[in-house]
């Protein structure tokens, strides 16, 4: 009997012992989420609320950005902090590996080339010398090549030239840098080009202004990806006072969603 009875003492330790405890971890943010946590509660890093390990999800969204030599340097580098902030797979992709310089500058060296760049679910242009990727059909055809992966256009500035020369922006309303409004009005007689907005959402495109309404594009594409507060929650973490939910247009076409 005496080894039924220890059984029965050791049951709650043994019942105890095989009850897995919870981990928690932080949502993706880019900055912390190899961390584990043992209580719920906010990350003491970031400030996000802890979600349990089980539910986190292992899928991150990849965005791709398109640079080319020229390029602007505050057209890409505001956004990239947002979506690095929101937890999304930020790469670069040029023509080519070799390094490119951002207003004879910056020297960029570039993640990916045109040949060997993975597919990604956002596909990002910007501002600056956009010909220069604009007039080479080889990178348009590359761009075409990858509408199928690919969930969201964004373009910041003059980027919206090289979305309109593949075609992505004929019959939506857009917008672009206040200047080249009236050449990418030519460029793309098919869509309708707005002055004074700071972005336009088709749904499925995103065109913005330049510079600082390229920051609030990317909130703006992060709020409706990942909710409301998490946009808020960057623009406070980046101290970026400007931005105001929902001040661009949204524009609702047959078969595109909000």
């Amino acid at each position: 009997m005496k080894p039924f009875f220890l059984f029965l003492l050791l049951l709650p330790c043994i019942a105890f012992a095989q009850k897995p405890s919870l981990l928690y971890v932080c949502p993706p943010c880019g900055r912390c989420d190899t961390l584990l946590f043992h209580q719920p509660g906010k990350c003491p890093h970031c400030g996000m609320e802890l979600i349990t390990k089980d539910t986190a999800s292992n899928k991150k969204i990849t965005i791709c950005f398109y640079l080319y030599e020229g390029v602007e340097v505050l057209d890409f580098a505001g956004p990239m902090e947002v979506f690095s902030y929101a937890g999304f797979k930020v790469f670069t992709v040029a023509k080519t590996r070799a390094p490119l310089v951002s207003q004879g500058i910056l020297k960029i060296m570039p993640d990916y080339s045109i040949q060997d760049a993975p597919a990604a679910d956002i596909f990002a242009v910007f501002g600056g010398e956009a010909q220069v990727a604009a007039d080479d059909p080889e990178v348009i055809n590359w761009i075409k090549s990858r509408d199928a992966s690919v969930s969201h256009y964004f373009s910041v500035c003059t980027g919206a030239f090289v979305l309109g020369k593949a075609g992505l922006l004929d019959g939506l309303t857009v917008t672009t840098f206040h200047s080249a409004i009236p050449g990418l009005q030519r460029t793309v007689p098919a869509a309708k080009v707005l002055q004074q907005v700071r972005y336009v959402d088709n749904g499925r495109v995103i065109t913005t202004a330049g510079i600082s309404a390229g920051i609030d594009g990317a909130l703006h594409l992060v709020a409706k990806l990942r909710g409301g507060e998490e946009a808020l929650r960057i623009a406070q973490l980046m101290e970026y006072d400007k931005y105001v939910p929902e001040q661009g247009l949204m524009v609702a076409h047959p078969g595109t969603s909000k």
